[in-house]
């Protein structure tokens, strides 16, 4: 009798131990799956201060989420580059890398190259694209917005003396078409006159005032 029940009681225990573990593999052992971690970074949104070519004071530029994969504000993007000399007979060697500059006593970062040139000189487009907008802003003075044809970058030429004669928003342009001549219109030093040049990885709203700087120095030194 007492051999019965020694093997009674191992059967049980093995069973109750068997039923134990099943429980805690259904109810206790499975882990969240990590798409349903969610850090803060990812909604958040990082706001940037007005830029000279913003159609209003009121109206602020975003970054795109935090992301580490994310490419970097100014950094070369394949998609942008390489780009043309965007003034005519002008030596890219020659043009300096302000795009981190501070401008207004420390206030804003430049975002931008400036090319010095005669005033009158033509601009040219940089790449093929679309004339998105044609603006007049306080500081940019005479501008042009130029998409490239994925819709992803957008071209920026400011303080122009004039627009090329029958250039109008929504033309196709060619890389080296004339678009403009440089001049010192905005907020420009009329003693200096040059194109103040840049490019915006666009949102996907795809708004000619908002989108991420990128520098476009080392694009057009691809360019040579």
């Amino acid at each position: 009798m007492g051999r019965v029940a020694f093997w009674l009681v191992l059967v049980l225990g093995l069973l109750l131990a068997n039923i134990a573990a099943w429980w805690w593999r259904e109810r206790g052992g499975a882990s969240p799956p990590p798409a349903a971690v969610t850090s803060q970074a990812d909604a958040r949104q990082e706001p940037l201060g007005d830029r000279a070519d913003s159609p209003s004071a009121a109206v602020a530029t975003l970054r795109p989420p935090g992301d580490p994969g994310a490419p970097r504000a100014g950094a070369p993007p394949s998609a942008a580059s390489p780009l043309l000399m965007p003034v005519q007979g002008i030596d890219v060697a020659t043009v300096a890398d302000t795009f981190q500059d501070e401008r207004d006593g420390g206030g804003r970062v430049h975002e931008a190259i400036d090319i010095m040139a005669p005033a009158g000189t033509p601009v040219l487009a940089v790449a093929d694209g679309t004339i998105e907008k044609l603006f007049t802003s306080d500081r940019g003075g005479l501008t042009i917005y130029q998409f490239e044809p994925t819709g992803t970058f957008s071209y920026y030429y400011a303080h122009l003396q004039a627009y090329a004669p029958g250039l109008a928003e929504g033309m196709q342009v060619r890389r080296g078409q004339q678009l403009g001549t440089v001049g010192s219109s905005g907020n420009a030093d009329p003693a200096a006159p040059h194109l103040h040049f840049a490019v915006f990885r666009l949102t996907p709203e795809r708004e000619w005032w908002t989108g991420e700087p990128v520098n476009p120095w080392p694009l057009l030194q691809g360019g040579r």
